[in-house]
């Protein structure tokens, strides 16, 4: 007689966004890192929903399973009830208060390299940002079939350093965000944004894809989610340095530290500079299958199980 495992019952999770809801969340990329998570939650049996931040704390959390908080500009405080609360951190660790992670059942961080994570006083588990391999991959757009040097992001209020130093070098640049009409004249804007569902094949089709980072968070290791998204895409990538960028990387991510080295290695041959397509290709690979929001999702699913198994 075979006996076959029963299948756990299904928990019914919330993943709150620090993004308000509708057409202005929608340009938030922690809509969008939410909604990969929750795809990648049903794909794995679970019940998923988004939760934009007017809902966070309200009271629907208390009869959730478990509530995920993607923390980025928002703290949410737990509302206890029926739910097991995880904390993940995937950007700016500098606004994490002293007296919050240990408001939570369990803590994870988008970074290896935290340096504040031991004054917390509980366990804060690394969980880098990730990918949907789904959407973002080499199949998404022929090769240098889209910008030849492109960025996409807001300006976050201030002239941010790719662009500036992309522009200084005499290099054209497409440029696709909100609020650069403050520093940049409108033959340089391409758009005030990429549709999401039009992102994979930018990002895939284009010659070089600027990257940077909040200081803070290059400092500590949280490494952007435009990254993942890029690598997987298997397009070239060209980045400010941050901690840990080599390590999760392996060389297929090209830094540069100023203005003179973006200039520099823009101005050499590419195919000296960067990786080829059958290295960027079996990067691509290896981002879907070690750093998917799949893989994320398992890592949370066995955590909270076990917290709600051991009461």
């Amino acid at each position: 007689m075979i006996f076959r495992r029963r299948r756990p019952q299904p928990l019914t999770w919330a993943v709150v966004v620090a993004s308000p809801k509708g057409e202005a969340g929608d340009q938030w990329g922690d809509t969008w890192f939410g909604r990969d998570l929750v795809d990648a939650l049903e794909r794995a049996g679970e019940h998923a929903r988004l939760v934009y931040r007017g809902g966070g704390t309200s009271e629907a959390r208390e009869h959730d399973d478990v509530v995920v908080v993607l923390r980025g500009l928002r703290r949410f405080v737990p509302r206890r009830g029926n739910a097991t609360w995880l904390l993940w951190v995937i950007s700016h660790p500098e606004l994490v208060e002293h007296d919050e992670p240990a408001q939570y059942d369990a803590v994870f961080a988008a970074s290896a390299h935290w340096s504040r994570a031991q004054e917390f006083d509980v366990p804060i588990t690394p969980l880098l940002q990730s990918t949907n391999p789904r959407r973002f991959t080499p199949a998404a757009a022929e090769p240098d079939s889209g910008a030849d040097l492109l960025f996409v992001g807001s300006t976050r209020g201030e002239f941010r350093p790719a662009v500036r130093y992309a522009l200084d070098s005499g290099h054209d640049l497409s440029v696709f965000g909100v609020g650069w009409e403050k520093y940049l004249p409108p033959e340089r804007i391409g758009g005030e944004f990429i549709p999401n569902a039009d992102l994979p094949a930018a990002y895939a089709g284009a010659g070089i894809l600027l990257n940077d980072h909040w200081r803070a968070m290059a400092d500590e290791g949280f490494l952007s989610n435009r990254l993942f998204d890029a690598v997987a895409s298997g397009c070239r990538v060209l980045s400010d340095e941050a901690v840990g960028l080599s390590d999760v990387f392996d060389g297929t991510v090209v830094t540069y530290r100023d203005a003179e080295t973006m200039a520099s290695l823009l101005g050499q041959d590419r195919e000296s500079v960067f990786p080829d397509r059958a290295a960027r290709l079996a990067a691509a690979e290896r981002v879907a299958r070690e750093h998917s929001f799949d893989a994320r999702a398992q890592v949370l699913i066995e955590r909270a199980r076990a917290l709600r198994a051991a009461g």
